[in-house]
């Protein structure tokens, strides 16, 4: 049994789990892992900017603002004139269809407050685009929000100018303009869809939705009686205002922008109710900015079935499921009884100031359990127990197998340079860097994280390949490409072995979920240890020093972007690129 899966199996110590899991299972504890914190006024720019503070602001630091101007979604809009938001729809859209999505400033009540924020088609989440395997269809994309927009189909393996990353494969699009999006569809698998411009700000505002690709194989999935997909976010609220993002460049650079209040698709709460026995398949997405998520029914185990492009090998029963940004898992969960299960995220956090760890539980929704037992009863408890094996995925991978232990092609440094930040935060941050938890569940430092821009934090993915281990002693006499200099090259059909390795001497080192356009890949290792249960794979979380080893099939030609999906730390750099010729 394993007790978390991060892409591949892998474990968190259970010094790092809450232990009072009975506990948090009947209680409504509602705790989000940034509250419990002080109220802080900070001035700066001639705008009042109210601060969800942990600790108070450091001495000398009250009149200091980010060196960004602040930004709200819909300035200038009369908010009487905007329509509310409305729940998601499913779209069901068969091959050579045109589906309009419509990115549009709307009103949300949340927590029984009214925010301005984005929807695509008017709302929360966006359309739930349901296609077969194969299928292609057109998008008409119009963009009536109060900045240029993209659409990114992440995930896909479609055509390199529709991928939606603006300057590269397409201008962006301008307020009022439109673009016409072809999107394929060839693998089975859960995926979504959100801005690739700015998307700290218009994809935190609300500007997300799934694709479910229904697989060709009618034996892909086991039995189950029902099936939820559930988006997992969190949305950073002072008072009864968002707090406002940067104007101009990202705030919140270095650990990226963490909310206070969690959403489960948009809603502050998550609600379903099942008969005894049922077997619920949940499709799994993350699509908030940084936070990742440690989730789990209340203890109850789940089956995990798949990830973002694929099948796992084999079924295999979790206690919990983490999940970084970008990232999807799909689980079967069975509920027995009768009862309440809470769907929890349990992590542990770590107060930078003070050098304590704590446990923090954050209740997401409930799953009710009530009424006659459905008949299929014991079939479903017959077959959920069943850890099934894809053998066609396994006679798939048999090609890339030679592949595994060769050498690597390419190695990834991950790593961060941060300048011209205050002096006494700078301080903060070498004394915070003390405490390294491989990911960081929660803000440690709300106010210093503020504080810092793209103008000050610049992420790194350093291309070390050929320069030696030690990037600032490399073999080569010239210097190691970073970011924007990255352009590797490969031939259609060319397989990839790339090394990403998390700087863990890093002035503030942090985990980083990094994804591939366009490609699949597989995660062969983490830290030396092999991965035996393999699944095809666009986006994996690397911990702070950790070493994580990929194979990528070059199988789309184009230019395609390689990235940390932490929205901040993406607005802040950290993006390189690499072609596919044909």
């Amino acid at each position: 049994m394993l007790a978390l899966v991060l892409a591949a199996p892998w474990t968190i110590p259970a010094s790092a789990a809450p232990q009072d899991t009975a506990s948090a299972r009947g209680m409504d504890m509602n705790m989000q892992t940034n509250m419990a914190m002080s109220m802080d006024t900070v001035r700066g720019s001639g705008d009042m900017i109210m601060m969800m503070l942990r600790n108070p602001m450091l001495p000398g630091l009250r009149e200091v603002s980010p060196s960004v101007d602040p930004f709200l979604p819909g300035e200038g809009v009369d908010t009487a004139s905007l329509a509310w938001a409305t729940p998601r729809e499913i779209l069901h859209v068969a091959d050579g269809d045109t589906v309009a999505l419509e990115a549009r400033i709307v009103k949300r009540r949340i927590g029984g407050r009214t925010f301005v924020m984005y929807g695509f088609n008017g709302q929360y989440p966006g359309p739930l685009l349901r296609v077969a395997q194969s299928t292609k269809i057109v998008i008409r994309f119009t963009n009536s929000i109060d900045l240029p927009s993209t659409i990114h189909w992440h995930g896909l393996r479609l055509e390199n100018r529709f991928d939606g990353v603006p300057d590269v494969t397409q201008p962006p699009v301008p307020p009022g303009g439109e673009f016409i999006y072809e999107v394929v569809f060839p693998d089975a698998g859960l995926y979504w869809y959100h801005p690739h411009v700015r998307e700290d700000i218009q994809q935190d505002g609300g500007l997300y939705g799934n694709m479910m690709v229904d697989p060709a194989r009618p034996d892909y999935f086991g039995p189950a009686t029902r099936e939820e997909f559930i988006m997992v976010d969190d949305l950073l609220v002072d008072g009864d205002e968002l707090l406002p993002w940067g104007r101009d460049a990202a705030n919140f650079t270095i650990m990226g922008r963490f909310g206070n209040v969690m959403l489960v698709n948009g809603e502050e709460r998550y609600a379903a109710t099942v008969r005894p026995g049922e077997v619920v398949r949940f499709f799994v997405t993350n699509v908030s900015n940084t936070r990742s998520y440690n989730l789990s029914f209340a203890g109850h185990d789940m089956k995990l079935v798949g990830t973002d492009l694929s099948r796992f090998e084999r079924e295999m029963m979790v206690e919990s499921l983490v999940i970084s940004p970008a990232e999807r898992y799909i689980v079967e969960v069975r509920f027995p009884a009768a009862g309440t299960y809470a769907l929890l995220n349990q992590v542990q956090v770590v107060d930078h100031m003070r050098g304590t760890f704590q446990a923090a539980v954050d209740t997401l929704g409930a799953v009710v359990v009530e009424g006659p037992a459905v008949e299929e009863a014991d079939a479903l408890l017959s077959s959920h127990s069943i850890m099934r094996t894809d053998a066609v995925l396994e006679a798939e991978l048999a090609e890339f197998r030679p592949h595994f232990d060769r050498q690597v092609d390419h190695e990834l440094l991950l790593t961060v340079d941060i300048q011209g930040l205050p002096i006494l935060v700078q301080q903060f941050i070498s004394i915070d860097t003390i405490y390294r938890p491989p990911v960081e569940w929660t803000d440690g430092m709300p106010n210093m994280n503020w504080l810092s821009t793209s103008n000050e934090v610049r992420w790194i993915l350093r291309d070390v390949t050929g320069h030696g281990s030690d990037p600032a002693t490399p073999d080569d006499p010239g210097e190691a490409p970073e970011n924007a200099e990255i352009d590797w090259r490969f031939r259609l059909g060319d397989v990839v072995k790339i090394r990403l390795r998390n700087d863990a001497d890093a002035f503030h080192p942090m985990h980083h979920p990094i994804h591939l356009h366009g490609q699949r890949f597989l995660v062969l290792s983490r830290d030396g240890v092999e991965n035996r249960n393999l699944a095809w794979k666009d986006t994996v979380l690397v911990p702070v020093g950790s070493t994580v080893d990929l194979l990528m099939e070059a199988s789309n030609p184009g230019e395609w972007m390689i990235h940390c999906h932490i929205a901040e730390h993406l607005d802040a750099g950290m993006m390189g690129s690499f072609t596919v010729v044909p």
